[in-house]
């Protein structure tokens, strides 16, 4: 059963008087429970493909289905409600709330979802920042923390509402290669334990040792699967 099946996708960017053809006409089938590595160089259209995936960004062209829902139909609210209860995303620059700490940011989309006692929130943030390793700063705002931090705390909180997609954007980038290995672990983890489905954008050699499969992508275009 494919979680994610995309036909014709194309994205195209207005810039000035041009028009920037990001995805040219993408088709790709992810089945549940994969671990899926996208790669290819810089501008290839690897971030547009997750921002489209993961609700961030509208389609222009062609057809995106998502957990069964074909998510280029849907309204605001729908999408909002899709990227919170279905999809996690780690994004190359973070995306942290600056005025919360990191426990904080965590437990955020589990506030948003409104069904869990703020003990329960506590505990499975708590959790979540355990496993990836920065316990002793969960009480640091994201301005005190290091680029490293900074990532566990936005991969943590792309976890703890157990998704059922995954999206990760360089999630190794600003890792060490000890700590870039813990995350990885624990991500294949949840993979074979929740049937998660995982798709990196990545560079990172390591990132693509864990990957079930590997898609390349060059000028916007799938060139191989």
């Amino acid at each position: 059963m494919n979680i994610i099946e995309i036909r014709n996708l194309k994205k195209d960017y207005p810039l000035g008087n041009t028009t920037v053809n990001a995805l040219r006409g993408v088709d790709l089938d992810i089945p549940k429970g994969e671990l899926m590595s996208i790669i290819g160089p810089s501008g290839s259209g690897k971030t547009t493909l997750l921002n489209v995936i993961g609700c961030i960004d509208g389609a222009s062209e062609g057809s995106v289905k998502v957990a069964g829902e074909e998510i280029t139909a849907l309204n605001d609210k729908q999408i909002t409600d899709i990227r919170l209860n279905k999809i996690g995303f780690i994004f190359q620059t973070f995306n942290l709330i600056p005025v919360l700490n990191a426990l904080e940011n965590v437990e955020f989309p589990l506030l948003l979802m409104k069904k869990f006692t703020k003990a329960e929130v506590r505990k499975k943030a708590e959790k979540l920042v355990d496993d990836v390793g920065i316990r002793e700063y969960g009480h640091h705002k994201p301005a005190e923390l290091s680029g490293g931090q900074r990532q566990r705390v936005a991969i943590a909180r792309a976890l703890v509402t157990n998704p059922h997609i995954v999206l990760a954007d360089e999630p190794t980038a600003n890792l060490d290669s000890v700590t870039g290995a813990s995350i990885l672990n624990l991500m294949k983890e949840m993979n074979e334990r929740e049937q998660t489905t995982f798709i990196f954008s990545t560079h990172d050699a390591n990132v693509l040792k864990y990957a079930h499969s590997v898609v390349k992508i060059r000028d916007g275009l799938i060139v191989k699967e």
